[in-house]
């Protein structure tokens, strides 16, 4: 399964502004449309590895249970 996000771009005078409505911190520009799509996958990847990385140190040495997570679209 795959769970589907929506990005958003926005035409600027500098090429595009570009964002993904349902994580935010999600956020890019680029000069063009498709520079702007590359920039937001690593834009989404960073935002979670640094969402994973907070929850970690946050719950370092505390008695978790950490399991898989699928989300149904």
């Amino acid at each position: 399964m795959q769970v589907q996000l929506t990005a958003v771009f926005r035409k600027v005078p500098e090429g595009y502004i570009a964002f993904v409505e349902e994580l935010p911190g999600a956020n890019t520009q680029g000069a063009t449309l498709d520079e702007a799509r590359i920039n937001l996958e690593e834009a989404v990847a960073l935002v979670l590895e640094a969402n994973r990385a907070l929850a970690e140190e946050d719950l370092q040495g505390v008695d978790v249970i950490r399991e898989p997570f699928s989300l149904v679209a």
